[in-house]
């Protein structure tokens, strides 16, 4: 391992790499699934060139679903324009040494056509960005948090898809939310994976058992929105590869099994001043305490959430995650530190006022999560869309709020008919989007379950 841990910068590098403490750089970039996609680069390489000019990388990987099958219905790459490459620039300010990698780095990049020099405008990173610029625009900075669950558990990735992924081995036999006795069984993969992480220059605040058998939540420091899906995204990536090598798997998959509760992805978000000293969420005289900044913020995100639910849930197994009384939301409501409404007002005076996004799940992509939320904010602000009333009791029980899509199929069409996503994110973007969510559910149409060969087998 190691002995350089932390964020790092080009001069430190390339000393790191002359001084043989580094041998390799991650170069790297998010999918459309939030996954890491790259390109391991030997240090001299590097220092030599990518630091430089970047490396190249084939456009069909923001044209992919999860199984790397390129999918058809994409304006950006196809067939038909032969799938060239773009250029992965690396972000100097995402570099940092692996600790649990030996003589590893990591560098994440922004994506440019390899003509024009211009932004990839379907790239995720991208796609938050131009909502980060839109929020500046409007004199604000965005911080954001994001409290990922998984479950661990005691098989292999090797030995769970021997046995596809069935009948695995929970790491706990028991629930385990808040346990310490349970979770010290489990805290040589956690701690492993919290210390890790931190190492890498990603500020970690504290890891608790969750509400599964086997299931942890490993909380890491709000910051500003890219910086937080950035770190939420090497954190995602180094959690599996710290299980793996220690002889264990985890998943962050939104709903694994029906009997145990979904993983989520809460997403905590506040608007200050653009030069990120001042919260603009709390006023002591305004109605409930929210300015006018944060009731405008809220009353977007509760007015789009439906038609942004994909972007929150991208899975046909993210809707699995919306059961009543499950600790997911299936209410379009928010309450005063309310569990059971889809929007939780949490915090005190000052910079902990804000608002919690309890709909996404932990297999969304943060950045266009993020992006999301954002988006759904910004038009809430500038529309002067009012929250409704405070939920007080169970909104599990609700009759009279909205509700979050109970499927992908109406979450597809709420997306594909939002004049709001189609004008925050731009034409090409949002179709690159619909036809993401699309390509997923077209998927999974072409299977067939265990679950209809038991059901319908004989008796059909």
């Amino acid at each position: 391992m190691t002995r350089t841990a932390g964020l790092i910068d080009a001069a430190r590098v390339e000393r790191l790499v002359a001084d043989d403490e580094i041998d390799t750089i991650l170069v790297c970039f998010p999918d459309l699934q939030g996954r890491l996609m790259g390109k391991r680069v030997t240090g001299h390489f590097f220092a030599d060139h990518v630091l430089a000019d970047g490396v190249e990388a084939c456009n069909y990987l923001l044209a992919l679903d999860v199984d790397m099958t390129p999918l058809p219905g994409y304006e950006f790459a196809n067939w038909e324009k032969g799938y060239g490459d773009f250029v992965c620039k690396p972000d100097l300010a995402t570099m940092r040494v692996v600790p649990w990698l030996e003589k590893t780095a990591l560098v994440l990049c922004d994506l440019l056509d390899e003509h024009t020099g211009e932004p990839v405008e379907v790239a995720p990173r991208q796609i938050l960005k131009r909502q980060l610029e839109r929020a500046a625009a409007a004199g604000y900075l965005v911080n954001c948090g994001s409290e990922l669950e998984f479950y661990l558990f005691r098989d292999t990735y090797e030995e769970a898809q021997v046995k596809d992924f069935a009948n695995l081995e929970n790491h706990s036999a028991y629930i385990e939310d808040y346990h310490i006795l349970q979770t010290t069984r489990d805290e040589y993969i956690i701690r492993a994976i919290r210390n890790g992480i931190d190492g890498a220059g990603i500020p970690v605040e504290f890891s608790k058992g969750e509400a599964g058998r086997g299931q942890h939540e490993i909380n890491l420091r709000y910051a500003d929105a890219l910086t937080m899906a950035d770190n939420h995204t090497i954190y995602k990536n180094g959690a599996k590869e710290i299980a793996g090598l220690n002889g264990r798997s985890l998943t962050f998959m939104a709903k694994y099994d029906m009997a145990e509760c979904g993983s989520s992805c809460h997403i905590h978000s506040s608007v200050w001043t653009a030069d990120g000293k001042t919260p603009l969420m709390y006023d002591a005289d305004g109605p409930e305490h929210m300015s006018p900044v944060f009731r405008g913020w809220l009353g977007g995100q509760l007015a789009h959430a439906r038609e942004l639910s994909w972007l929150y849930a991208p899975t046909v197994n993210s809707y699995k995650r919306y059961q009543p009384e499950s600790w997911a939301p299936t209410a379009i409501a928010w309450g005063s530190d309310n569990r059971t409404c889809g929007f939780r007002v949490v915090g005190h005076e000052g910079p902990s006022f804000r608002v919690e996004n309890r709909v996404p799940g932990a297999d969304c992509n943060p950045y266009l999560a993020f992006a999301a939320t954002i988006a759904a904010g910004l038009y809430g602000i500038e529309h002067g869309e009012e929250p409704s009333a405070r939920f007080d009791g169970n909104a599990y029980e609700a009759k009279d709020v909205g509700r979050v899509p109970w499927n992908i199929v109406d979450a597809i069409n709420e997306l594909e008919g939002s004049e709001m996503a189609a004008t925050a994110f731009g034409p090409a973007v949002h179709a690159h989007l619909v036809n993401t969510a699309k390509q997923e559910w077209m998927a999974f149409s072409q299977v067939v379950t265990d679950w209809e060969r038991r059901r319908c087998f004989e008796q059909f």
